[in-house]
């Protein structure tokens, strides 16, 4: 059965008729052509399709688009409009934080959402000091980023990019 699902995607407002059975991620690249959501997996395990959905990040591969109906939904792009690179592209690209640059959608998106958690003082598993700000070490960043795989292995380039967009964007 076919439904009408309205979404905002990287600013951009549209209308669409999905299946009741219709990923986020296949609404997003099949039936919008926004391809920054990469397909990996499709079992939510390697985070490749991570988007934000309403500020709060998301393996889109797992969630039924209809559900998100009047979501708003930021890509990797989405956080570089009109061809701006965000504070964490260019922390990406300064600490070359990708090989093969598959995941690394993903791996944006991801560190977009955990540094909004940071900053809301959200703890991790491996936060410290619960009713002080979080402190974003190490530690602290890889537990964060912990649903995001890269086959490459970059992820001392990652971790860096990541400390240093949480260090810019203070």
């Amino acid at each position: 059965m076919e439904h009408s699902l309205h979404l905002t995607v990287d600013g951009q407002e549209h209308t669409l008729v999905v299946d009741s059975r219709t990923t986020l991620l296949d609404a997003l690249r099949d039936r919008l052509g926004v391809m920054s959501a990469k397909k990996g997996c499709d079992h939510g395990q390697c985070g490749a399709c991570t988007v934000l959905v309403d500020g709060r990040r998301l393996n889109s591969c797992l969630a039924l688009a209809l559900t998100h109906d009047g979501a708003e939904v930021m890509t990797a792009d989405g956080l570089a409009p009109e061809g701006e690179l965000s504070t964490l592209h260019r922390a990406f690209l300064a600490h070359d934080a990708f090989q093969c640059g598959y995941c690394t959608p993903g791996q944006v998106c991801s560190a977009a959402g955990m540094l909004a958690e940071a900053a809301d003082n959200a703890p991790s598993v491996v936060t410290e000091d619960l009713e002080g700000p979080v402190e974003l070490s190490e530690e602290e960043i890889r537990e964060r980023m912990s649903g995001n795989l890269c086959r490459c292995g970059a992820y001392v380039n990652i971790v860096a990019a990541v400390r240093r967009a949480a260090e810019e964007s203070r």
